[in-house]
């Protein structure tokens, strides 16, 4: 099997986090990224909804990145609204 090279620039912390992620389900970045092909050729698509967010989500996503408007929850409150 002919193997083929990708090579991306990828924002250094957007890596680490995603990579943070990856090892906690026991893979790498590069069977990360063969699943999303894999999913992208059976799906004949994005294995995702990509959407543009609507007014309320883009300015709760900027308030977020400032981290202005939060609430503190704890874990176990977490939790019950979970499993409510």
């Amino acid at each position: 099997m002919k193997t083929q090279m990708i090579h991306t620039r990828i924002d250094e912390n957007l890596k680490r986090e995603a990579e943070l992620v990856f090892s906690a389900l026991g893979i790498n970045t590069a069977d990360a990224i063969r699943m999303f092909l894999t999913q992208v050729t059976l799906k004949r698509g994005i294995p995702f909804d990509v959407k543009i967010p609507n007014k309320e989500t883009r300015e709760a996503m900027e308030d977020a990145r400032l981290n202005r408007n939060m609430t503190r929850i704890s874990v176990d409150d977490l939790d019950l609204l979970f499993n409510a």
